[in-house]
């Protein structure tokens, strides 16, 4: 009921009009409320002096400070280093499971060539030259079909002869055109293009690019007149406007009622089969629908037709400098600086004026004495003629001396639009944290400056680079499947840091080279970061240098392979040998301690020949061996309690050796020395002698 209702209250308002009268309400509230501070913005960037930028009414200087400017152009000048430094700028994603990798590598180098022949990365600037100066960044995503010229040649007569020509070739591109803040609408409640109703690009375009899309079939063969003039949607308003041979084009691309369209498609004979193609489609009776609109000189209609594009975006990419709450246009440079600027602007144009008033010589004259019809000038060699006393008549005046405090309230102005927007002076900085350039007050304010940027830097990635190159690749597949295959891609920047943060990173790397030696195996990585992180023209030379070094020499590799295993088995070797020798000596510890356990028994038998040698039958000789065998004990035990110490305190083979010295022999050898027994020497008393 609520369709039907709003279907017969707009029924006879057309589809231009519809639109036109949103686009009328949106540039009010444009108009109302960011116009006038977006033209002050745009006057302090280009160094611009108006009437309404006076701090006083006597104020007569004209000039205007560079500081502002500077942070401008710093700051773009970060971000774009950081964007396409490295020159590439995006890489692609594909499906994990898919390991055939050569399609991404094919799509993105197409799509480099490609922005690189449209001149993407120009047009990127532009938007980040408008981020900053307004607060946001906006460009259309344009999709135009151009003829390619090649040179080239054909056989002619049979190929005895060559033609020389060139082959043209239909080709679709895929452009990003900078759009002004004073040239785009949009919804007043929306933060974002998805979320709004809709937004319109509202801008003055040549006759003769209107009247080619004509000819074309993009645009209906209607009679479009001249534009009437508009200064607030003028690109430069400094400018003398030019009124010959153009159009006010106004290209919409949102919701409009399903109803209106279908009126205004209808209107157009040929295109009844398409109309009815679009109705027998549409499954969702919602009450809007997303289409685009193109409007000339608010009131023609040259192009409605519901959103052609395969993925059913709009081509408009947006992104704000520093976001602002529930707002979608952004916080720029100049709005972070302005007060700054302002109060710079003022003490300069104040010292200035009071040096007119102290450097220019001035006289005080007495009207009464001047002679009739005299010019009270001062210069150099005029005459002054007076009546009386000329030094009664004339008296030199100054105002005083310009005070020099004022420089350096001007270079404390200066740094506080520095703190403001968080550029740096071609100066470098002055240690604006701890009141000295040391190195740590320096490296303390770089590391304030890279995180601010690196905050602008990851919204512009993600509201604005991904993505535009996400509806380029869209718009590529769709309209030029051949050279694009279609796949469900992700993509990704490829921007690390700009270049005052890769500065600072490599001075954080030398100074770790410094604390590491030369074989290390970090040593090569560190150097190939700080040549990467450099700009250097032959960086990607010098980094494939240093890893083709770093990668071991397969005939070095195959050599230390081969010293490792001879290495291997000599430490083989070796161990079996000692393995070998430890079996050996425990056998002779073994064989060892065998012979000294027959030691006792040898010497029992050796006792037995000393005690009967050399005895006769009776009683005198039996008492003799008597004697002779309690001598023999004794000496037996006492030797025997000898061997056992000694084993008991050296159980190697070598200390067993040096116990025994010789081995038997000489055991018993002492024991006859020590007893008498078999020897020489003294012999015991009631043994004779001579009876051996």
């Amino acid at each position: 009921m609520l369709l039907e209702d709003r279907e017969e209250f707009t029924l006879e308002q057309d589809l231009e009009g519809w639109v036109v009268d949103k686009c009328q309400g949106w540039r009010n509230h444009f108009e109302s409320n960011y116009a006038e501070k977006f033209d002050e913005y745009y006057r302090l960037w280009r160094g611009q002096w108006a009437a309404e930028d006076k701090t006083r009414q006597s104020e007569r200087s004209k000039i205007i400070s560079p500081a502002l400017q500077q942070a401008v152009e710093s700051s773009v000048a970060e971000l774009e280093e950081a964007t396409f430094g490295r020159g590439k700028w995006f890489d692609i994603e594909d499906d994990v499971a898919d390991n055939e990798k050569r399609d991404i590598a094919l799509l993105r180098e197409t799509l480099y060539k490609d922005f690189k022949k449209n001149k993407v990365r120009k047009s990127v600037a532009e938007c980040l030259i408008n981020a900053a100066v307004f607060g946001t960044g906006i460009a259309e995503v344009v999709l135009e079909e151009e003829k390619e010229f090649q040179p080239a040649t054909q056989p002619v007569m049979g190929g005895d002869l060559m033609a020389v020509g060139v082959n043209i070739v239909d080709k679709t591109c895929v452009k990003l055109r900078p759009v002004m803040p004073q040239n785009f609408l949009i919804d007043p409640l929306a933060t974002s293009v998805e979320e709004a109703l809709g937004c319109a690009v509202d801008e003055f375009v040549p006759m003769h690019l209107v009247e080619q899309l004509q000819e074309q079939g993009v645009y209906r063969d209607v009679v479009v007149g001249l534009a009437a003039p508009d200064f607030d949607i003028e690109p430069d308003k400094d400018l003398a406007v030019f009124e010959d041979d153009k159009v006010r084009l106004t290209k919409y691309y949102g919701l409009v009622p399903r109803h209106l369209l279908k009126a205004a498609q209808a209107e157009e004979e040929e295109n009844e089969e398409e109309v009815e193609e679009l109705v027998a489609d549409e499954e969702d009776n919602s009450y809007y629908v997303e289409a685009i609109v193109v409007i000339a000189n608010d009131g023609t209609l040259l192009k409605a037709e519901a959103n052609p594009y395969m993925m059913g975006d709009r081509p408009v990419v947006t992104f704000p400098w520093d976001v602002v709450p529930s707002r979608f246009w952004g916080r720029g440079v100049c709005e972070k600086g302005y007060n700054s600027q302002k109060a710079l602007d003022a003490e300069i144009r104040a010292r200035i004026d009071a040096l007119a008033l102290t450097i220019h010589p001035m006289m005080a004259m007495d009207a009464t004495r001047m002679p009739r019809g005299a010019k009270p000038e001062v210069r150099a060699g005029k005459t002054i003629l007076t009546n009386g006393n000329p030094r009664e008549v004339l008296q030199p005046l100054n105002f005083g001396n310009v005070s020099q405090v004022t420089f350096a309230q001007a270079n404390e102005l200066q740094k506080m639009v520095q703190t403001a927007t968080g550029a740096i002076d071609s100066a470098g900085i002055s240690g604006s944290i701890n009141g000295e350039a040391t190195a740590a007050g320096i490296s303390m304010s770089l590391g304030a400056i890279i995180k601010r940027h690196k905050r602008t830097l990851i919204n512009f990635q993600e509201s604005f680079l991904i993505p535009f190159v996400t509806k380029a690749a869209h718009r590529y597949m769709q309209f030029n499947p051949e050279r694009y295959p279609v796949a469900d891609y992700k993509f990704h920047t490829s921007s690390s840091l700009g270049i005052i943060a890769r500065e600072y990173e490599v001075t954080q790397l030398v100074q770790l080279l410094q604390t590491m030696k030369p074989d290390s195996p970090m040593y090569s990585q560190l150097i190939m970061s700080i040549v990467d992180n450099m700009n250097l023209a032959n960086r990607e030379e010098l980094v494939a240098a240093l890893q083709q070094d770093n990668q071991p020499n397969p005939e070095a590799q195959q050599m230390a392979m081969a010293a490792q295993q001879a290495q291997i088995e000599f430490q083989k070797s070796q161990t079996a040998a000692l393995q070998g020798q430890a079996v050996e000596s425990q056998a002779r510890a073994q064989k060892l301690t065998t012979e000294a356990q027959a030691v006792p028994q040898e010497l029992e038998i050796d006792r037995i020949k000393a005690v009967t040698a050399n005895l006769k039958q009776g009683d005198a000789d039996d008492k003799e061996f008597q004697k002779r065998l309690k001598i023999s004990e004794q000496l037996l035990k006492e030797r025997e309690v000898a061997v056992k110490e000694k084993g008991k305190g050296n159980d190697n083979t070598a200390s067993i050796q040096r116990s025994n010295g010789a081995g038997q022999p000489s055991l018993l050898r002492n024991s006859e020395e020590t007893s008498g027994i078999g020897s020489q020497g003294p012999r015991p008393q009631g043994i004779p002698q001579g009876e051996a």
